[in-house]
C-alpha cells in the first residue's frame, strides 16, 4: 500500500462518519472497504516485523505479552509464529507453530545426544580436521571443523561435520561413511521426537 495508513485510515473514518448519517455513496463505501482490507494486510504484516526486531534487541517473550494482548509469553510466541512468514512452507500458522515446536524439540534430542556422544564426535572431527592434501574447498571445510572444536558444546560440531561429507567420499570413504552414518541417526532423532512432542500434546 503506498498511501500513509495514518491518513488513509482518517479518509476511512470520513466515510464511516457520513455512512452513519446516511450520506455516504456506493463508490465511496467500496472504496473505504478496499482501503480498510489494505491496511489491515500491511499492519498485520508490520506486527511479527516489530516483534522479530525486540526480540533481537533482547526484549522476552514475557515482557511482549502485555504489548500483544495476551496473557504469557507462550501466546507471546504462539502469536509470532503465526503471523510470521513460514520460511519452510507450511499454508497455516497453526502449521507454523507445530514445524517450530517439532524443530525444537528435535535440537533438544540431538544435544542430548551429541553430549552424551561428545568424545566420538570429538575424535572423528580431530581426525578430519588434521586431514592433509585437501583441496582448497575441502581444506576450508575441515578447516570450519577444526574451528567447532574449539566450542564446549559437542552439537556445534554436527553442522560443520556433515558439511565436509561430500569433500571426502572420494579420497576418505571411511571418514564419509562415518559422518553419512551421524548425519541418518541425527535426522531420526529429530522424526522421532517430532512423533513424540505431538503424540503427548
Amino acid at each position: 500500500m503506498d498511501a500513509d495508513p495514518i491518513t488513509t485510515l482518517g479518509d476511512i473514518r470520513a466515510v464511516v462518519v457520513a455512512a452513519r448519517k446516511g450520506g455516504a455513496e456506493r463508490e465511496q463505501l467500496l472504496d473505504a472497504l478496499a482501503a480498510l482490507r489494505a491496511v489491515r494486510d500491511e499492519l498485520s504484516a508490520w506486527e511479527p516485523e516489530l516483534i522479530s526486531a525486540a526480540r533481537s534487541n533482547g526484549t522476552s517473550w514475557a515482557a511482549l505479552a502485555p504489548a500483544l494482548g495476551v496473557a504469557s509469553r507462550q501466546a507471546a510466541e504462539r502469536r509470532y509464529l503465526r503471523l510470521r512468514p513460514s520460511d519452510t512452507g507450511e499454508a497455516t500458522g497453526e502449521a507454523r507453530v507445530d514445524a517450530q515446536r517439532d524443530k525444537r524439540a528435535g535440537d533438544r534430542a540431538v544435544a542430548e545426544w551429541a553430549r552424551r556422544n561428545a568424545g566420538s564426535l570429538r575424535k572423528l572431527a580431530g581426525q578430519v580436521s588434521a586431514l592433509e592434501g585437501l583441496g582448497a574447498a575441502a581444506q576450508d571445510s575441515a578447516d570450519r571443523v577444526g574451528d567447532a572444536l574449539g566450542t564446549d558444546n559437542p552439537a556445534d560440531l554436527l553442522s560443520p561435520l556433515a558439511a565436509s561429507h561430500p569433500h571426502l567420499v572420494e579420497h576418505h570413504r571411511g571418514l564419509a561413511d562415518q559422518l553419512a552414518g551421524i548425519a541418518e541417526h541425527t535426522d531420526r532423532l529429530r522424526r522421532d521426537a517430532a512423533v513424540q512432542r505431538r503424540t503427548q500434546r
